[in-house]
């Protein structure tokens, strides 16, 4: 990075322009702290990818610079790709309570915990990293224990605010910092980073409380089952959950594993209140009055194993939507799982349910955990920047935010719009963006991290899309001569029985190309491959207009 005495250098390995794995990354001469370690979940045309990380090169070339990995909140998109990091590198962590709790929880589940140091922080600690200060101020978000960070640095000041928006009635009555936040500005501030998730949305988000009054009002008119899903890690929503089970005399189950999991962390650490007696095992859900039950799911993003997908679908075991159960999603869909999402309404719909869904101050059941416009320009206002970076969005939702950015006073030409892997570099107290490292995507399939690659995702799409074609051939080692007559298997392609025809022709083609090759010079096991994946290829184009993958297997005896 720059050896320019007290330089400090900025970038992304993730998080811009996407939505999720976010990972921020600032350095000064030797010291390195990371800011986030997020995961993300494939789309579908990743087919059998399970997860998406960062590309942590950088990271593993100067790992003995690391002093810390800082964790803002404990969002997927910002602890998900935690256990993986630490599986390469081992660092120390620094995080509010209930995100110590999330991610020890995922680190448990690699086998990572009694390796790792962790250490808790709040909105009052303060850290010192040699050339780097830290320090924190609190937020409001759509998880509790949020915080935004302060780095004092040669350069001057660098804030990062995490994920937020100002809610002035939070439901846990944990008020964002304001007052400190405008201190930190009015002490001077050299660089913003602050995300831009809903910076094409105007206005104020309303505030969380208002969706425990649609909640509790839609409990109460309900004739059977309810089912609510939403985010596992919304524990202030949850809370709304059961506090309006209570009001209105049902008990509550909880479908899926990692609400199970994060509800039993959040009650344990005192962020959830659940009266004793209130939950239910899912066995039991059948043997109550429907009017008596509420469930509490997952699956809130169309997650095709997630437990309202499988609700979806009939295929969960002792649990079933029934006509006139009440179905509510207390959550919007991430861009790119709009379809997922859709399919599950549908479905729902089809076996008769009453489904509520979609945000809105008068019946919505959700409210957004990012900042509005109107909260992004607060924030911009009371941080007074000198240099601006739009962080965690789509390319347009940084656009967005720098014209917000614009339009309270900063400099356009002092707001950098980038791509992960982009250096802004701080010296002399001033900003420039001329170089890049290395950042991009790894793929986690099964225990596999990043050994599937774009050759490997390129020909599962061509198995699904158009299927396979194995044709076994086996030849005489010494003469080349066909010994039997070719075996041509097909999986995806066409049914066998019912294309005999073409079949008995490609086998046909088959036994002529071999005929012409059994004296090639060279490689002829090569060479007879080869020809028969080109010479099939061509026929069955022809006569299909479809490329299926040909495997030719050539067994000499």
């Amino acid at each position: 990075m720059m050896t320019i005495e007290n330089a400090i250098s900025i970038f992304a390995l993730g998080g811009i322009n996407e939505i999720g794995k976010n990972m921020y990354v600032l350095q000064c001469e030797d010291d390195i702290i990371v800011i986030d370690c997020g995961s993300k979940f494939p789309d579908e045309t990743l087919m059998g990818i399970d997860l998406i990380i960062q590309d942590i090169s950088y990271l593993k070339e100067n790992q003995d610079k690391i002093r810390a990995l800082i964790v803002t909140h404990g969002h997927e998109d910002h602890i998900g790709g935690i256990p993986y990091l630490l599986k390469q590198i081992n660092m120390p962590i620094y995080a509010s309570r209930l995100t110590l709790g999330l991610i020890e929880l995922r680190i448990k589940e690699h086998g990572l915990l009694r390796q790792t140091e962790l250490q808790m922080i709040n909105g009052d600690s303060k850290l010192d990293f040699g050339t780097v200060q830290v320090e924190f101020f609190k937020t409001n978000h759509s998880i509790p224990d949020c915080l935004g960070i302060v780095f004092h640095t040669p350069q001057g000041t660098v804030v990062h605010t995490g994920d937020f928006k100002f809610d002035l009635t939070p439901v846990n009555d944990e008020y964002a910092d304001i007052h400190k936040m405008a201190e930190i500005g009015r002490k001077g501030v050299l660089l913003l980073l602050s995300e831009s998730t809903n910076a094409e949305r105007p206005g104020f988000n309303p505030s969380e409380r208002l969706i425990g009054e649609h909640i509790e009002a839609a409990f109460s008119t309900a004739r059977r089952k309810v089912f609510i899903s939403t985010f596992a890690s919304n524990v202030h929503r949850v809370q709304q959950v059961v506090d309006a089970a209570v009001k209105t005399n049902r008990k509550l189950a909880l479908l899926g594993r990692s609400m199970v999991n994060v509800v039993s962390v959040a009650s344990e650490l005192g962020y959830l209140t659940i009266p004793e007696g209130m939950l239910i095992e899912k066995y039991e859900i059948s043997r109550m009055d429907p009017e008596r039950v509420v469930i509490l799911c997952t699956g809130s993003q169309g997650e095709p194993m997630a437990a309202l997908s499988r609700l979806s679908s009939s295929n969960f075991r002792q649990v079933e939507v029934l006509p006139e159960d009440t179905v509510i999603f207390a959550s919007s869909p991430i861009p790119g799982n709009e379809k997922s999402v859709s399919r599950v309404i549908d479905n729902l719909y089809l076996l008769g349910a009453n489904v509520i869904y979609g945000s809105g101050s008068a019946t919505g059941m959700h409210v957004s955990g990012h900042a509005c416009q109107e909260e992004l320009k607060l924030m911009l206002t009371l941080m007074k920047p000198k240099y601006f970076i739009p962080i965690h969005g789509e390319h347009r939702m940084l656009h967005h935010h720098k014209r917000l950015a614009e339009a309270v006073g900063v400099d356009g030409e002092n707001i950098f719009v980038i791509n992960n892997g982009d250096v802004v570099d701080l010296a002399d107290k001033t900003a420039r963006q001329t170089r890049s490292i290395q950042a991009g995507h790894v793929f986690v399939d099964g225990l596999g991290i990043g050994d599937v690659g774009n050759i490997v995702l390129r020909d599962r799409k061509l198995l699904s899309e158009e299927g396979m074609l194995v044709i076994v051939v086996k030849i005489n080692k010494s003469d080349g001569q066909l010994i039997a007559d070719p075996d041509t298997i097909s999986r995806g392609f066409v049914y066998s029985r019912d294309a005999e025809e073409l079949m008995s022709e490609v086998n046909e083609l088959v036994v002529e190309t071999v005929s012409l090759l059994k004296n090639a010079n060279g490689n002829r096991q090569h060479i007879m491959r080869q020809s028969i994946r080109k010479d099939v290829d061509t026929f069955l184009y022809a006569r299909t207009k479809r490329r299926p993958m040909i495997l030719p297997i050539i067994i000499e005896t």
